[in-house]
């Protein structure tokens, strides 16, 4: 490490040393600063109270996290962009005056930050704001060039370029300005008249050769439309007959078994169904003819129709629709419109076909595209501009945003300091009569739950749902006053997030640890009273369930057994005697121990009572208090936080004062006054103070006997 000149102040907090992030100074010698003595390596860009656009604009690598070079980064940045550092702890705003102009690149920010100003019509503020940048399509007007490359109909007057900008865009589909509207860009322009010239030249070509490719003129087209539809299937069937010429025998392998037709007599038969149409287009023999009316299949015999009306009774004179056609014939037809139909197979693929060859002709002869190019060059002559507004809007939020997120990263002076709540905290959740402050949000519950009792807090798992909101999941810890066994998934409270709004919280998970010495002390005797209350349920629904059944058999054999005992039945005295006994014996052996007890205390000297007593309670809730107290030693921040992605580089303790500050209990206002009497109370018998009188003149007689 260099020498370091640069003298820094440090706060103690949550058991480790803290740097102060106050001055200018300290920004300009932050990158000298030990990175072991940061606080945060890194922290993730979302999920957190702090601007997520301003955390993605620093991280460089755009991996979700920011990293200690990265603000380091943004830090020097900023000192070479700015003329005063001191700017970074001034109210939201970065003044004009306040950009560095020393460089070119100085210069051409202050010359955007003021074109920014003219086109929001703040010029006379002298003030960049963060809502400035909030909707771009305010600094990229579509009536103003912005350096993306793609113009639109409103950077020009002329009423000619306007609508091809309208016709490419229509038939290309255009690409998105930052004005929010649609425009070209240069790729589109070349495209589009490349694809204008090439539909041009082929319909040219067709008027070059009219007589060979037009045999019928303007009825051509559709003659040749016809063919197509049925010229697989007539190749198809002069080809079967050639078969069967060859060999006579293959005409009836050729034709349709009978078997086909069977299948097809029990149902309705459609004109067009695909196992009709699969049949050939007519009986195959061996003569090469093929009727023209008579004998066709009537799967295809539309089309035959729709053929030989625009086709054959037009390419061949001496034919009729009665006749047969033969395989010179047919090879005569597919001749006449074979050149129309390569040069059909040659239309360029492309949807400027809607505008007309005519409108296309009078774009080409226009010669506009050099107009629009032009317009293009103009645009991307100024890509400085949308450069320099995104460099004005990073260094605006850093300006507002840097030193916050420095007071929650190099250190957490924001958390242990209570300036203002830390950015990881979420809210505030109200459960159980307290507000628990140290709250956050959980985006991957299940690895959250596996790191989260290293933390060594008393943690509540809850389901919060808004109406009209997505569900969040979050985690409270609980780390001031008495927590007794209520506290269980399933309980409701209410939870505030950092803009006020309140959501539905259900507890999901409870992840138990002490929360305060006091509490550990009174832990053994609250699980004896728990024990003691859930056996003696138990014992009682035990015994009710068996006098039940009794009950039950009893009834059941009344009758029988008054008939048939009624004469023998006895008193077993010698049974019960041995009950008796033996619940006589137990009284005793408890009474003796009690006695035995009493007799010990009774046999100490009066000053060596209160000794006892409290060695014994010692003794009972010592165990408890230590390991709470161990645990408390070491609650930390840390798991927590990394838990949800963060790499914490210190143990950020919570001690037992600064967790009395994280959750407010409730306290009844300063100054009211309160009615103790409850009408509803229950009513409170003397025994016990009576047995307690009686206690305290046994041991007055026993000390005065003694002395």
């Amino acid at each position: 490490m260099s020498s370091v000149s640069h003298q820094w102040r440090f706060f103690r907090a949550g058991g480790f040393d803290q740097v102060l992030i106050e001055t200018a100074a300290d920004l300009q010698h932050l990158h000298e600063l030990d990175p072991k003595l940061w606080t945060v390596l890194n922290c993730p860009t979302e999920g957190l109270e702090f601007d997520s656009r301003t955390l993605s604009l620093m991280d460089d690598n755009n991996d979700g996290y920011v990293r200690v070079p990265e603000v380091l980064a943004s830090v020097n940045w900023c000192r070479e962009r700015l003329t005063d550092l001191q700017v970074m702890f001034a109210e939201p705003g970065l003044p004009l005056a306040n950009i560095a102009t020393q460089d070119e690149l100085g210069q051409s920010l202050l010359a955007s930050a003021q074109r920014v100003l003219r086109y929001l019509d703040s010029e006379q503020c002298e003030r960049l704001q963060v809502n400035d940048f909030s909707d771009m399509t305010r600094l990229y007007a579509a009536e103003h060039f912005n350096g993306d490359g793609v113009i639109v109909a409103a950077l020009t007057d002329d009423a000619a370029l306007q609508t091809l900008i309208g016709d490419i865009v229509g038939c290309l589909g255009g690409r998105a300005d930052r004005s929010g509207e649609m425009g070209i860009d240069a790729a589109q322009l070349a495209d589009f008249f490349t694809q204008a010239q090439a539909i041009v030249d082929w319909h040219d070509e067709s008027q070059q050769d009219d007589q060979n490719l037009m045999p019928l003129a303007e009825k051509t087209a559709a003659a040749a439309a016809a063919l197509s539809q049925v010229e697989a299937k007539i190749d198809d069937y002069f080809v079967r007959c050639g078969l069967a010429a060859y060999d006579p025998r293959a005409a009836e392998s050729l034709n349709p078994d009978a078997s086909v037709y069977s299948d097809m007599r029990t149902r309705a038969i459609a004109r067009g169904e695909e196992a009709l149409a699969a049949l050939p287009i007519a009986a195959v023999n061996e003569q090469p003819e093929l009727p023209l009316q008579a004998g066709i299949n009537p799967a295809w015999a539309g089309a035959m129709s729709s053929f030989v009306e625009q086709a054959v009774m037009s390419l061949l004179d001496d034919i009729k629709p009665s006749d047969a056609l033969t395989l010179s014939q047919w090879q005569t037809v597919k001749a006449r419109l074979k050149p129309y139909q390569e040069w059909l197979a040659r239309r360029p693929d492309s949807p400027l076909h809607d505008l007309g060859v005519a409108r296309l002709r009078d774009i080409l002869q226009a010669q506009q595209q050099p107009a629009l190019q032009a317009l293009i060059e103009r645009d991307l002559a100024i890509t400085q501009f949308a450069d320099d507004v995104q460099a004005l809007e990073k260094l605006t939020r850093l300006q507002r945003d840097l030193v916050k997120l420095l007071r929650n990263f190099v250190s957490l002076s924001d958390f242990y300091l209570d300036r203002e709540e830390a950015i990881f905290q979420a809210g505030t959740l109200y459960i159980d009569q307290r507000s628990c402050e140290l709250v956050l949000r959980v985006d991957n519950l299940k690895q959250h739950q596996l790191m989260s009792p290293y933390s060594g807090c008393y943690l509540l798992y809850c389901q919060c749902s808004r109406q009209g909101e997505k569900p969040l999941q979050i985690v409270a810890a609980l780390t001031g006053g008495d927590v007794d066994y209520s506290m269980m998934p399933g309980r409701n409270g209410v939870f505030y997030d950092r803009k006020g709004r309140d959501w539905h919280a259900t507890v999901t998970k409870v992840v138990a640890q002490p929360i305060s010495v006091r509490q550990a002390f009174w832990t053994p005797y609250r699980r004896v009273a728990t024990f003691v209350e859930t056996q003696m349920n138990k014992m009682a629904a035990e015994r009710d369930k068996d006098v039940a059944k009794q009950t039950s058999n009893q009834v059941s054999t009344a009758t029988t057994a008054s008939k048939t005992d009624s004469g023998n039945s006895q008193f077993d005295i010698a049974k019960f005697a041995g009950i008796f006994a033996a619940i006589g014996l137990a009284i005793g052996a408890i009474g003796s121990t009690l006695a035995a007890i009493a007799a010990g205390f009774f046999a100490l000297n009066w000053w060596q009572t209160p000794l006892a007593i409290a060695g014994v309670l010692l003794l009972i809730s010592g165990p408890s208090m230590v390991m709470a107290w161990l645990t408390l030693r070491r609650r930390n921040l840390g798991p927590l936080l990394d838990a949800n992605g963060w790499a914490i580089n210190t143990r950020a303790l919570i001690n037992s004062r600064f967790g009395a500050a994280l959750t407010g209990l409730a306290r009844l206002p300063h100054g009211a006054k309160r009615r103790l009497r409850d009408p509803y109370a229950n009513k409170h018998r003397v025994w016990w103070l009576l047995g307690l009188l009686l206690l305290s003149l046994l041991y007055t007689l026993h000390v005065y006997s003694v002395y």
